[in-house]
């Protein structure tokens, strides 16, 4: 009995350790919030700079106390970004995603959001493999450059959409806010086929890149679908509401979370089936649950959202000042330079290759299905400049990547994550602070306000109560309805798509799941 006595002592304690630093991140993370609130008039800063700020001066005291021991007050561990505090931050994008501007603008953010991401991934590590090695950086492999070109081809729109206004822009502010959440969806599902990829047998087997891709797309949206319609059911059909309105917002946030660790367990993309997630329980479940629990659910998700946001920049940065990394690079401090140097060029190249080449694609198409919302020139400018800054993911990725729980003895790996924490550092601060007198110097409120209607300005709205086939009708009128529809979709397919979807929308899917029937005229 009286040796049990010191191991009880000891787990105490080793709890007390436990707790402080968590205490203390709790307290640094408050004093964040705080800050943010005082500096959020300031036309130079955001919650993004002001986070990463924090986490440098919080390092630098850390780094005083411990006598240049240590800047962290908790160890990075790449699964607790991608388990705990990834899931919130994507889920509430697709739960507060405008769903009409999104998907009517669906067809360009897509071609940023995917066909970008891998015009950008194969310039970043082209670019890296011919490049670094004349730097005298080496000892990287295949698969590394690989992933290197997926890491920094993830962005970070968040300083962005903090300064556009969505009932200004509505057309800039959905894609932006769009390309970045399929942006980064895009980038985890790369990354996640690059890991699977047998880089000795490459050339034989360049489809399978994409392949894996195109599965883990599909099946990973599918399964968020099913999630998302299965909540709306199961709330639809037992009415939580009448006795708690708790359990209808916990049967919401658990099945979200469910979704996403079924899609890690299945060793598909959590990111795109919670997103999915998102978009399908605003779109039906949402409708179903009683007035308290839409306003609460809104701003739980948000919040949840924020927090792990602030806790990812205050991480990132304290880790800048992480001296064991530092130490642990053998290059000299030019060819240190030239190498971040050359990550940003390849940046701005590999994102200026694909948004102004595409805008001009989609404009084309928007012309040829006689739309107006087209991307102006200086709006091309805010969206490449809106995906310069690199982020959380870039940084969960990195340290997926070359490190084990945050730990690495490879001078290669060590230089990579600190490669990755000064282009997340550089371009969140550098590009963040220029960020709100760009757009104020681009978009001036006049302009924008003439631009709203054409923005918003779509095809003519047309009767979407009459049906695709009627057997009240002869064969002639059915046939001469089935070619205007092949008409339609000839001319402007994703306008097409969404117009057909609507009518099924509303004459199965919201009778079964959930969600106010629109009432459309008869003609």
């Amino acid at each position: 009995m009286m040796a049990m006595v010191p191991d009880v002592v000891r787990n105490l304690a080793h709890e007390h350790q436990q707790v402080i630093p968590i205490s203390v991140f709790v307290a640094v993370l408050c004093l964040c919030l705080l800050i943010g609130h005082l500096l959020a008039e300031n036309r130079w800063v955001n919650e993004s700079i002001t986070a990463i700020l924090v986490g440098c001066m919080a390092g630098i005291i850390i780094l005083v106390l411990t006598k240049g021991e240590s800047s962290h007050i908790l160890t990075f561990d790449e699964e607790l970004f991608f388990i705990y505090l990834l899931p919130p931050i994507i889920f509430n994008a697709g739960f507060q995603v405008k769903k009409k501007q999104f998907f009517h603008n669906f067809f360009t953010i897509m071609l940023f959001g995917v066909i970008g991401v891998f015009i950008s991934t194969t310039i970043i590590t082209a670019g890296s493999w011919w490049l670094f090695p004349k730097l005298n950086f080496l000892g990287l492999t295949g698969r590394d450059y690989l992933a290197i070109g997926t890491i920094f081809s993830s962005t970070d729109t968040i300083c962005t959409l903090q300064v556009l206004h969505q009932d200004e822009t509505p057309l800039l502010y959905s894609i932006v806010f769009g390309e970045g959440v399929v942006n980064d969806a895009t980038s985890v599902v790369l990354f996640n086929a690059v890991q699977k990829l047998d880089v000795s047998r490459f050339n034989g087997r360049t489809l399978h890149v994409v392949l894996d891709f195109l599965y883990l797309f599909s099946t990973s949206t599918a399964l968020g679908v099913t999630a998302g319609l299965l909540t709306a059911y199961i709330l639809k059909t037992f009415s939580f509401g009448r006795h708690s309105s708790i359990r209808e917002i916990s049967l919401m946030v658990l099945m979200a979370y469910l979704s996403y660790m079924l899609a890690e367990l299945l060793e598909l993309s959590g990111i795109l089936t919670v997103f999915f997630c998102g978009i399908l329980m605003s779109h039906y479940a949402w409708h179903n649950v009683t007035e308290i629990s839409r306003v609460t659910t809104r701003h739980v998700f948000a919040t949840m959202s924020f927090i792990a946001e602030t806790f990812i920049f205050l991480y990132v940065g304290m880790d800048a000042l992480d001296i064991a990394k530092w130490r642990m690079t053998n290059l000299s401090f030019g060819n240190l330079m030239g190498i971040y140097s050359c990550l940003l060029l390849l940046i701005l190249l590999g994102r200026a290759m694909f948004v102004f080449p595409l805008s001009a694609f989609s404009n084309y198409m928007n012309r040829r299905a006689e739309r107006t919302s087209n991307i102006t020139l200086k709006h091309q400018i805010i969206i490449w400049w809106a995906g310069l800054m690199r982020g959380a993911v870039s940084i969960a990725l990195a340290f997926k990547q070359f490190t084990y729980s945050g730990v690495t003895s490879d001078p290669a790996k060590a230089t990579m994550i600190t490669n990755t924490i000064v282009v997340v550092l550089f371009s969140t601060l550098v590009f963040g602070f220029f960020t709100k007198p760009l757009i104020s110097y681009l978009l001036f409120h006049q302009a924008t306000r003439r631009n709203i209607s054409r923005e918003e300005s779509g095809p003519p709205i047309e009767d979407l109560n009459l049906p695709l086939l009627s057997l009240e009708k002869s064969a002639a009128v059915n046939l001469s309805r089935a070619k205007q529809s092949f008409s339609m979709f000839m001319e402007s397919p994703i306008y097409t798509i969404h117009h057909y979807w609507r009518r099924f929308d509303d004459a199965y899917m919201r009778p079964i799941f959930g969600g106010p029937i629109t009432n459309h005229s008869q003609s």
